[in-house]
């Protein structure tokens, strides 16, 4: 049987904000998607997730179900903002978060800002772009050429140019989704890898954490790692050498095996407890 719960909308930071949970038990976790990543493509992680958590993810301010409009501010400060107000609203003390890639960025500026809300960080291959720092790997028109795409109505095949090693289970589902992220709010989000400063957060962290990074995604190199634990030695680094960017999709039992030797507990394999 599925963990899934339900789906539900918050009122935060001035936002209608769109959530999906998962097992409804244990400690609470939030999970904080990419750029491109809509709520329900992390089910299959939140499904695992949930044998030892509550877990609850996001659909980020112009993606998925949650509030999308002309003009809506989706720049790091305002997610960050979001994601605190959000648990102030739900009344959340010291949440456990997992972000991954810009979900990753957001958790850092909202940590180093509000260290009260967090508990645990769980960072999942964050872009460590930044002012005068070497460009994000992924070019603006992957996500771009990708989101027209599907706003015209394209299939899993029409998408597998752009994620090659997916599988069409994994295609479909982008495909049936991708059309919910708001281009501008992922163009916003996308010049922020290079204009916002997340290293200057780095030593504000005062949140245990995992700072996990794809050993083939080209995002974080040695160096980096190198930097963040000079900068917030309080996270423990680990890397899924088998994955590139995209770490659950790529080597999903190599990023619950991290995750679980981490946190101290054991994720059933994937087809543990489904239909």
């Amino acid at each position: 049987m599925s963990r899934y719960c339900h789906g539900y909308n918050v009122r935060a930071n001035g936002v209608r904000l769109h959530l999906l949970r998962y097992g409804g038990e244990g400690k609470r976790l939030l999970v904080l998607p990419g750029i491109t990543s809509p709520a329900i493509t992390w089910g299959f992680v939140a499904e695992r997730l949930a044998q030892h958590y509550d877990v609850h993810v996001l659909d980020f301010r112009g993606r998925g179900l949650s509030e999308s409009r002309a003009g809506l501010d989706a720049g790091l400060d305002s997610m960050a903002a979001d994601v605190t107000a959000l648990l102030e609203v739900l009344q959340w003390r010291e949440a456990i978060v997992l972000g991954h890639s810009m979900g990753a960025r957001v958790a850092i500026r909202a940590a180093a800002r509000n260290p009260e809300r967090f508990g645990h960080l769980l960072l999942v291959d964050p872009p460590v772009t930044g002012p005068g720092r070497r460009a994000y790997p992924a070019p603006l028109s992957w996500y771009v050429d990708s989101i027209r795409l599907a706003c015209q109505g394209t299939d899993a095949e029409g998408l597998r140019r752009f994620s090659p090693t997916w599988s069409e289970e994994q295609l479909r589902l982008r495909a049936e989704w991708l059309h919910t992220c708001d281009e501008a709010a992922v163009v916003q989000a996308y010049h922020g890898f290079h204009e916002d400063d997340i290293h200057a957060d780095l030593p504000r962290l005062r949140v245990p954490g995992l700072l996990m990074a794809a050993g083939r995604g080209g995002v974080i190199l040695p160096d980096d790692l190198a930097e963040i634990a000079r900068l917030a030695p309080g996270l423990e680094q680990s890397t899924a050498a088998n994955a590139g960017h995209m770490i659950p999709w790529d080597d999903e039992e190599g990023f619950f095996r991290l995750l679980g030797e981490h946190l101290g507990c054991i994720f059933e394999g994937a087809g543990h407890g489904r239909q």
